[in-house]
């Protein structure tokens, strides 16, 4: 244990460097820039339940014209589901995208972010104090991402559903959530005061640190 080294993850650090307000950030990205946005992300690759969710549940948006979705959907799932929007219809507060290339602009939108759980993602949202919905991916070795929310909900830091429950649950909690300036702020605040800020130069540090050690030795 006196070995260990508590560094965190390091992170882009262009995301720290964004000057957009939210408002143009969402205008930037075809969105109402003064409705309370809900950022959806399921990494480059998308994930298929976080997308089948927001198809299957959109109804919930099209009843709440005050909040708006920046549906980041994944490469691999994009044309199927460009062909049911085509079809079934796509709500006006709905913006979708495969991938966003801009995500410092895309969390200075962002009211409410919903994630997955890995800690890279975590350590964003901890460095930008974004208030997070996180649902772990069930595909991941010893279930790591259902360990990293819920460290995160045990200090109010986050709120967590589970995979199998996002198809019920996950669009009516966001869409509520988000109207709730206080508990935004709160969750916020809670989850920016688990950042490590330094990571990558802590890291560094040490290398460096354990480099001149070996050398005098």
């Amino acid at each position: 244990a006196d070995r260990i080294l508590l560094t965190g993850n390091p992170v882009r650090q262009n995301l720290l460097h964004t000057k957009l307000t939210p408002e143009e950030a969402r205008k930037s990205l075809g969105l109402r820039p003064d409705v309370k946005t809900i950022l959806v992300i399921g990494g480059s690759l998308g994930a298929r339940t976080l997308n089948e969710s927001v198809l299957s549940e959109r109804v919930h948006l099209e009843a709440h014209p005050e909040v708006q979705i920046l549906w980041q959907t994944g490469g691999y799932y994009k044309d199927a589901i460009a062909e049911r929007l085509k079809t079934e219809g796509q709500p006006d507060n709905l913006v979708v995208t495969d991938f966003v290339t801009d995500m410092g602009a895309a969390y200075a939108a962002a009211d409410l972010v919903i994630s997955r759980a890995g800690a890279s993602s975590i350590s964003e949202l901890a460095l930008l104090g974004k208030p997070a919905i996180l649902v772990p991916s069930p595909n991941v070795a010893e279930d790591h991402q259902t360990k990293n929310a819920l460290a995160l909900v045990q200090k109010d830091a986050a709120l967590y559903v589970k995979d199998e429950e996002v198809s019920r649950t996950l669009l009516p909690l966001a869409i509520n959530t988000v109207k709730e300036g206080q508990r935004l702020a709160q969750l916020s605040d809670n989850i920016r005061q688990l950042a490590r800020p330094n990571a990558a130069s802590d890291i560094a540090d040490e290398v460096i640190r354990l480099a001149e050690q070996h050398t005098r030795q």
